[in-house]
């Protein structure tokens, strides 16, 4: 059948009319491509686009989605990958109109054989071997064609038609047993190992494919002699052609590796043939480019002439691919899915000496995940912190008692490596780029979609990392819980947090930020504020310490930062004799919040007292202004919503030391006795202005108190505090000021509004 098709897709006079199922994904774009260099009339279907379907329609792709049964009218052949169901609308259609239906690599096969063709396969190292031989021939005037599962950068494209070239190297996919297919005029194997087992019975079966398919081979194969499973099958054929760093025909000595490049000196049968430079780093990539000189080496190509083109290998996508790199931080992204992958690419991260080695790890497959668990904990214990997420299905049903967790309990066996749940692909790059630390390596590992973490973790470190550059005494972080930050320990993520010294590190901060339009919030103690569960989109400043952090007494003033607590400065103007100030120890915010809200208690508030404060201006000048020249009512103050205040001067007057002590004991005694200790954001309603009532007062008749929404609850103590009783979220208090905003309305006829100040997404979107 398939030297029929062969035949077919030769006859340029009549071209075929072909339609693939799933032309989207990487291996069935890639036979897109090729059929169309050979002059055929391609469709093909799929659920979503991609960048190669776009590509592709350019070069003549009749493209459609969804599959439907109208897109194979006409065809002469229709192409599947093992993973398109006999349900599908395309692939019913055509087989209830007679139209030949073969899988990918049937296709493969037939295209292979109209060439001399290279079989590349193995369980490890297909992609990289596959493209860096089609590299090399390339660069030594072979023309040959090539097909790869991925993007290459350096050879344009995943598949390529040459009409002028004799040789065709290919990816071989052993997973289906359609490696069987293939008839190749040489093979490379790389390595054999169980692995599928979904689809094969054991070691056995699989070395049993491997071995048919070497078995057809016509001239060289060419294999790893470090494995014993590869040896096995492959050391008795005629063509046998060895590699390795043990006793092979070709081997690899005095390897250096450093700054993501190897060295190594290319022995052939005991010659030294000389130096070479790879330009990607690994031991088992040294593996890879022995078995691509290998084949050059028999196909006759002198030494200097492949030589040279192995240090422009940059290696494919998803390889040891590099995402981002800076002094401080590298982020690499790898498609190791298999614990002996895994163990390579950890083994090639030690080469780079990095502080600390982080991996988020995405299984791919229950059934890969329940029958290789021990080594998946082995090969990851190698890394210092490791995340683990859920399952990736790809397509499998799952399995009852098999999840990400199944491979945490085994690297939590190891010493020394700490190894935490990552679950959700969407968001898990918050908690794995809060953990990242000057001196990390960064590595995404799996077949599934756990590369997007990467590319987002890289998009936002960029941006923090030039924050730094600005201003080297700013603490800079990515993702920063605002939980950790808020008095009722509530909130998502912020984008940026960043917390600045000085006043200049803050002006320039803030300079960076709105120059690039990203929305910047100034963050006190967090008192007063619930931050959404989604997080804040853009930068969060928390001034600390430096300036921010100063407070003193000078004659009847005080003079302090806005990252000093109220509790400090009524604590500064008692050591001075300055009374006035006793109120402030019953607030449990900062100078800053204070300013923003008017904060106030026992009559008083905070504008009551301002002398001055300065700011950050709108026009990122730093400036001071009196207090008759800023606006003020009850909590609020416009002024201090468009320019950023950093520091204030307070006014009190002389008093003695018992009337000062005891009037901070009364504050103290109030605030003890009427609020709750369990953590909140203080007051929830503003005090309804015409209804002769206090808001707290008006909960309390409603009858609300001790209401709960999830772990949040309506104080006892006090009805204008919601308390988080422990894990609550910001959707649990938000909850309840719903119900009592609609009681308030519904049975009072009052409309409550609230204090605290509510910010953020309803949902993790940046």
């Amino acid at each position: 059948m398939l030297d029929k098709i062969s035949e077919r897709l030769m006859d340029a006079a009549q071209p075929m009319r072909v339609h693939l199922i799933g032309v989207a994904g990487s291996g069935m774009s890639g036979l897109a491509g090729l059929l169309i260099g050979m002059g055929h009339h391609v469709s093909g279907s799929d659920r979503v686009t991609s960048g190669e379907t776009q590509r592709l329609q350019k070069l003549g792709l009749a493209f459609s989605t969804p599959h439907t049964a109208e897109a194979v009218k006409d065809c002469c052949l229709v192409v599947y990958s093992s993973a398109i169901k006999p349900s599908n609308p395309a692939r019913q259609a055509a087989e209830e109109a007679g139209i030949q239906c073969i899988l990918r690599a049937e296709l493969l096969a037939a295209i292979l054989h109209t060439r001399d063709g290279i079989i590349v396969c193995g369980t490890h190292g297909k992609t990289t071997t596959s493209a860096l031989g089609a590299h090399l021939l390339r660069k030594t005037g072979q023309n040959p064609c090539h097909y790869v599962g991925a993007e290459i950068p350096v050879l344009g494209a995943n598949a390529h038609w040459d009409p002028d070239g004799t040789l065709m190297i290919a990816e071989g996919d052993e997973s289906d047993g359609t490696l069987v297919n293939y008839r190749p005029a040489h093979t490379i194997v790389l390595n054999i190992e169980a692995e599928h087992l979904d689809f094969y019975t054991g070691l056995d079966h699989i070395k049993e494919v491997f071995g048919q398919t070497v078995s057809q081979t016509r001239g060289m194969v060419i294999y790893c002699g470090d494995d014993e499973n590869a040896t096995e099958v492959c050391s008795s054929h005629p063509g046998a052609v060895s590699y390795g760093f043990g006793k092979a025909d070709f081997r690899a000595e005095n390897i250096v590796e450093h700054g993501g490049r190897t060295l190594f000196d290319v022995v052939r049968r005991g010659e030294v043939l000389g130096r070479v430079e790879l330009g990607i780093p690994g031991r088992h990539n040294v593996l890879n480019a022995l078995a691509a000189i290998a084949l050059n080496d028999g196909l006759g190509v002198p030494f200097d002439d492949y030589a040279r083109p192995l240090a422009t290998f940059a290696g494919a996508r998803r390889r040891f691919e590099k995402k981002y790199v800076s002094e401080n931080y590298r982020i690499v992204d790898d498609y190791g899915h298999h614990p002996t992958e895994i163990e390579a690419t950890l083994q090639t991260a030690q080469t780079l000496s990095p502080k600390r080695t982080v991996v988020f790890f995405q299984p791919h497959r229950y059934s890969r995940t329940q029958l290789l668990a021990p080594e998946f904990g082995k090969a990851l214990a190698k890394a210092d912190l490791v995340f683990i997420s859920d399952v990736y299905a790809a397509s499998e049903t799952p399995i009852e008692g098999v999840s990400g967790q199944t491979i945490i309990d085994e690297v939590l066996k190891h010493d020394g490596v700490k190894c935490l749940s990552a679950p959700d692909i969407s968001t898990a790059h918050y908690q794995i780029g809060n953990a990242l630390r000057p001196g990390d390596l960064l590595i995404t590992l799996g077949a599934g979609n756990v590369h997007e973490v990467a590319t987002k973790i890289a998009r936002d470190l960029a941006v923090v990392e030039e924050v730094q550059a600005a201003s080297d005494e700013d603490v800079i972080r990515l993702y920063e819980p605002m939980r950790k930050h808020t008095t009722i320990l509530i909130g998502g993520p912020a984008q940026f947090w960043v917390e600045p010294s000085t006043f200049a590190g803050f002006a320039a901060a803030v300079n960076y930020f709105k120059d690039r339009s990203i929305p910047v919030r100034i963050l006190g103690r967090g008192s007063n504020l619930l931050v959404r569960d989604g997080g804040i989109r853009g930068a969060v400043i928390h001034p600390k310490g430096g300036d921010f952090s100063e407070v003193y007494a000078e004659g009847e003033t005080i003079v302090a930062g806005v990252g000093v607590r109220f509790k400090k400065v009524a604590s500064v103007a008692q050591k001075a004799g300055i009374g006035g100030f006793e109120w402030m120890e019953g607030i449990p915010g900062n100078v800053g919040g204070g300013l923003r809200m008017n904060a106030g208690a026992m009559g008083i508030e905070t504008f009551d007292q301002v002398i001055s404060v300065t700011f950050l201006d709108e026009d990122n000048e730093i400036r001071s202004r009196n207090k008759d020249e800023i606006g003020f009512s009850y909590r609020n103050v416009p002024e201090l919503r468009r320019n950023y205040a950093m520091q204030a001067t307070f006014v009190g007057a002389r008093d003695g030391a018992e009337t000062i002590q005891g009037k901070l004991d009364e504050s103290r005694k109030k605030r003890l006795t009427s609020q709750p200790i369990a953590a909140s954001a203080g007051c929830i309603f503003k005090n309804p202005e015409q209804a002769g009532i206090g808001a707290g007062q008006l909960i309390d008749e409603l009858g609300l108190k001790g209401l709960h929404s999830g772990n949040a609850e309506i104080s006892e103590i006090h009805g204008n505090f919601f308390t988080n009783t422990g894990g609550a979220t910001a959707a649990d208090v938000l909850d309840l000021i719903r119900q009592a905003t609609m009681k308030a309305k519904s049975e009072r006829g009052i409309e409550l509004e609230t204090e605290v100040q509510i910010l953020g997404e309803d949902k993790f979107e940046f």
